[in-house]
C-alpha cells in the first residue's frame, strides 16, 4: 500500500535526484517535472468535468402560494383548487403520473388489466405506510373507493366508480371489475388513499365535519407538521417535512402553504417575496415578475374553449358554409393575446394535440383581409349574398334567413373579452351580432340545460385522457348530457364507443384523430383555445415539471424530485436507482 508519507518520499527523491544534475540539466528536468504536475492537473479536471455528474441533494424549501382556504384536504370530497391543491400533496395514489405524462405505479406494484378490460388485478408494494406509521392494505384502497361510491356522501368522483366492483383478495391484492370496457378508466387509480383507521369509525354524515379534513394523514411525499390560524379559526398556513415512512425520500427539506383570500394580496406577497412558488398569479402579472428571480413554467390543460352551436335554434346556422365562413375569420392568436395575455394554445380541432395547434402553416386562418375574403368567398358559393344593409341573407326552405347570431356566455371576464372580439371579428364580415352574458349558475341553468341558445361559448373540461364521448356522442345531446350542440353522427358514435373499449394505446389515438378530424369538417362548434397552467417559482428552486396536466394540482406529482441544492459526483459514487 501505498502512504501519504510514501509518496511524498518519492516526489522528495526525485527534487533531490534533479538538485544533483549539472547546472544544464537541473533547468530542463526542473520545466520537465513541473509540466507534467501541471498537465496530470489539468488532466484531472478534465476528467472530472467530463466523467462527473451533477446530483440533487437534501436541502431548501419552497414557500407555495394558493388562493383560498382549505377544508376538505381530502380526495373523497376535495373540489376547489385549494383543497386539490394540499390533498395531491399529502395523499398518493395506487398510481401517478410519471415524467412524461404516463401512468406509472405509487403504492401499487403492479396493476393487470385483462384482455377484455373489464378486470384489474392490482398488488400492492408492502412496504408503504400512512404518515403515522400504519402500513397501507387492501383494506384502505377498499374503504376509499366505497367512501366514494357512497350516494350520501355526494363525492365528487363518485361517477369514476359507478358500476365498479371491488373484490379485496388479501392484504396485499384485490380486483376492480367493471361492468362494460373502459379504457380510461386507469385515470382513476391515481385518486388518494384514505386511512381507513382514521376515517373508518365515522359516520357518513360526520364525515364533513371532521378535523381529518383539515387536518390530514396520508401518504404522499410530503406530512403536514404544523398548522396555523387565524383569529377566526381559518388556516392560514400549513408546513410540510418530508414523509419519515417514504421510501421516496424528498429532496426539499420543508415546504410552507400560504393561503390567501384573493389574487391581489398573493401578488403583494411575491412582490414581497413572502412566497417563492404559486398557480394562482394572474397572466396580467406574468409580464411584471423579475426575469433574474422567478421562472414561468406553462402546460396547456385540456379544456377547449369554443363556440357550440345549436341549429335547431337557427336555421341561418343548419347552413354548413355559413359555420364555415364564420369559423374562417376568428383571430384566435389575438384572443389569446387579449384574454390570456398570451398564455393559450390555439386550436382548431375539440381535442388538443401539437399537430392540431395553429402551427406556422396555419398563419391563414387569422382575422386577416385573406380570412375575410376567403369566408366572403365560402358564403358566395354557398349562395348567401348581402343585402342593402350590408347583412348576409340568403333564401332556406323558402324564406329568407338573415345570418344573424346571438352568442349567450358566462359574464366573467375571460368570456366577456372572447365574446366581443368574435363579435368584432364576424361583424367586419357583414353577420349581425348580438352577445347575451349570465351568472354561471343562470348560464347552466337557463341555457345550456335546456339547449336555449344558437352559439354557446363555454369551455369543455375533459381529463387527461381527453374522453370525447360525454361531448359528442349521440346519447349524450340531452340533459344531463353534455352533447350541447346536439351532434349526431352514426359513424363518429361508434369510433367513440370504440375509443372506450380498446387497450391498445395507438389504436386509440388513431381512432382519436380521425373523430377529431369528422367533428372538425362538419363543424358543429368552432374551437378556439386551450388555457396554459402558469406555475411561477423561484429560480432557486429545480422543478421538471411532467407534460400531459389534468388539472393544475396535478403539478406536484413529482414533487420529491425537485430540488434546491445539488453536489458534484463521479457516477461510481453515484446511485442512480
Amino acid at each position: 500500500m501505498i502512504t501519504r508519507k510514501t509518496r511524498f518520499s518519492i516526489i522528495d527523491k526525485l527534487l533531490n535526484l534533479i538538485e544533483k544534475q549539472r547546472a544544464s540539466d537541473r533547468l530542463v528536468m526542473r520545466l520537465l517535472f513541473f509540466t507534467i504536475i501541471i498537465f496530470g492537473i489539468l488532466f484531472a479536471l478534465s476528467l472530472n468535468d467530463k466523467y462527473s455528474v451533477i446530483i440533487p441533494t437534501s436541502g431548501g424549501s419552497l414557500t407555495e402560494g394558493i388562493v383560498g382556504i382549505p377544508r376538505f384536504v381530502n380526495p373523497a370530497l376535495a373540489i376547489t383548487r385549494a383543497d386539490q391543491d394540499v390533498t395531491s400533496l399529502i395523499y398518493e395514489g395506487l398510481l401517478r403520473i410519471g415524467q412524461n405524462g404516463e401512468l406509472e405505479p405509487a403504492l401499487a406494484k403492479n396493476v393487470t388489466v385483462s384482455e377484455n378490460g373489464l378486470i384489474y388485478d392490482i398488488e400492492l408494494r408492502q412496504d408503504i405506510f400512512f404518515h403515522d406509521g400504519t402500513p397501507i392494505t387492501v383494506e384502505d384502497v377498499v374503504f376509499t373507493i366505497d367512501l366514494i361510491k357512497n350516494p350520501d356522501l355526494k363525492s365528487p368522483l363518485r361517477g369514476n366508480w359507478t358500476d365498479t366492483v371491488i373484490e379485496p383478495i388479501n392484504d396485499n391484492e384485490l380486483k376492480i371489475i367493471l361492468k362494460e370496457p373502459y379504457s380510461p378508466f386507469i385515470e382513476n387509480l391515481t385518486v388518494g388513499i384514505m386511512p381507513s383507521h382514521v376515517w373508518g369509525d365515522l359516520l357518513i354524515e360526520q364525515l364533513p365535519f371532521s378535523q381529518y379534513n383539515t387536518e390530514p394523514i396520508g401518504s404522499g411525499p410530503f406530512a403536514i407538521t404544523s398548522i396555523s390560524r387565524d383569529e377566526s379559526g381559518l388556516i392560514k398556513t400549513y408546513t410540510l417535512k418530508p414523509n419519515q415512512y417514504s421510501d421516496t425520500k424528498a429532496n426539499l427539506n420543508e415546504i410552507k402553504l400560504r393561503f390567501f383570500q384573493n389574487e391581489k394580496s398573493l401578488s403583494s406577497a411575491l412582490q414581497n417575496n413572502e412566497i417563492t412558488s404559486t398557480v394562482y398569479l394572474p397572466t396580467s402579472e406574468l409580464a411584471k415578475l423579475e426575469p433574474d428571480k422567478f421562472q414561468v413554467i406553462s402546460r396547456p390543460l385540456p379544456r377547449i374553449f369554443g363556440i357550440f352551436f345549436n341549429q335547431n335554434r337557427s336555421t341561418a346556422l343548419r347552413d354548413k358554409a355559413a359555420r364555415e365562413a364564420l369559423n374562417l375569420t376568428i383571430d384566435r392568436q389575438l384572443i389569446i393575446a387579449e384574454t390570456l395575455d398570451g398564455y393559450g394554445v390555439p386550436t382548431l380541432r375539440p381535442v388538443l394535440f401539437k399537430e392540431n395547434t395553429l402551427e406556422s402553416n396555419d398563419t391563414d386562418l387569422t382575422n386577416s383581409s385573406s380570412t375575410l375574403e376567403q369566408a366572403t368567398e365560402v358564403l358566395k358559393a354557398g349562395g348567401w349574398n348581402k343585402n342593402d344593409s350590408g347583412v348576409w341573407e340568403k333564401e332556406i326552405d323558402k324564406s329568407v334567413e338573415t345570418l344573424s347570431v346571438t352568442i349567450k356566455t358566462s359574464n366573467s371576464e375571460l368570456f366577456n373579452k372572447t365574446a366581443n372580439l368574435i363579435a368584432k371579428n364576424w361583424r367586419e364580415l357583414g353577420v349581425e351580432v348580438q352577445v347575451e352574458q349570465y351568472e354561471q349558475a343562470g348560464l347552466v341553468q337557463s341555457v345550456i340545460r335546456s339547449r336555449d341558445f344558437q352559439a354557446l361559448l363555454f369551455g369543455v373540461d375533459m381529463n387527461r385522457t381527453q374522453d370525447l364521448y360525454p361531448f359528442w356522442h349521440s346519447s349524450q345531446k340531452d340533459d344531463p348530457g353534455l352533447n350541447v350542440s346536439q351532434y349526431t353522427n352514426v359513424s363518429v358514435d361508434d369510433l367513440l364507443e370504440k375509443i372506450r373499449t380498446t387497450t391498445d394505446a395507438f389504436e386509440r389515438q388513431e381512432i382519436m384523430l380521425e373523430v377529431n378530424d369528422t367533428i372538425t369538417k362538419e363543424v358543429p362548434a368552432i374551437f378556439l383555445f386551450a388555457p396554459e397552467v402558469n406555475y411561477v417559482v423561484s429560480k432557486d428552486i429545480n422543478i421538471d415539471m411532467i407534460d400531459n396536466l389534468g388539472k393544475p394540482s396535478d403539478r406536484f406529482t413529482n414533487i420529491a424530485k425537485w430540488h434546491a441544492k445539488t453536489e458534484t459526483l463521479w457516477p461510481i459514487f453515484h446511485n442512480n436507482e
